[in-house]
């Protein structure tokens, strides 16, 4: 649990009745910087792979207290980037709860998660470079500005974006 700008935030394990938030943040402006909103099949099948994401990662839920209200979601999840196993991270946070600082706290709540499993050295972000706000995220939480990329999001679609290292040893 953390303080946000005054809000305190917490994430929990992504559940069934998360569907709906899932929905509420497909919206045109929240899917921009991600190749536009995606139809009700493709959020359905995102909804079953948060959920079945097993040992390859994990999917939260943000949630504002102590009001209990979900506005937003971040994660992680196992792939591989230049022939090296790593984690990849994302997160999306509700238009009304944007400039708070809790898509920041809940990401560095997420990197805290990732690291205390001790499975891989690095964990990488990969928003847009028009993007301004993930990318000061990365800044923020000390992230290693590796370059800019092609990256392939959603598949068949690329994208220009920078590449974010995190280090999660010894963290």
């Amino acid at each position: 649990m953390l303080e946000a700008s005054n809000h305190i935030i917490q994430i929990k394990p992504w559940e069934h009745n998360d569907l709906d938030l899932l929905f509420r943040i497909n919206a045109p402006e929240m899917m921009q910087h991600l190749g536009g909103p995606e139809s009700k099949k493709h959020i359905l099948k995102r909804h079953k792979r948060y959920l079945e994401l097993g040992n390859r990662g994990r999917m939260f839920s943000i949630i504002l207290l102590p009001e209990l209200e979900p506005v937003g979601s971040v994660g992680y999840w196992q792939t591989t980037w230049n022939n090296e196993r790593v984690y990849e991270t994302g997160w999306s946070v509700l238009s009304s709860y944007q400039g708070k600082g809790i898509a920041t706290k809940a990401v560095k709540l997420a990197l805290e998660e990732a690291s205390s499993e001790n499975k891989y050295k690095y964990i990488h972000a990969f928003p847009s470079i028009d993007n301004p706000a993930s990318n000061a995220i990365c800044r923020k939480l000390d992230f290693q500005l590796i370059s800019e990329c092609e990256f392939e999001y959603p598949p068949g679609s690329f994208m220009r974006c920078n590449n974010w290292r995190y280090n999660l040893i010894g963290q």
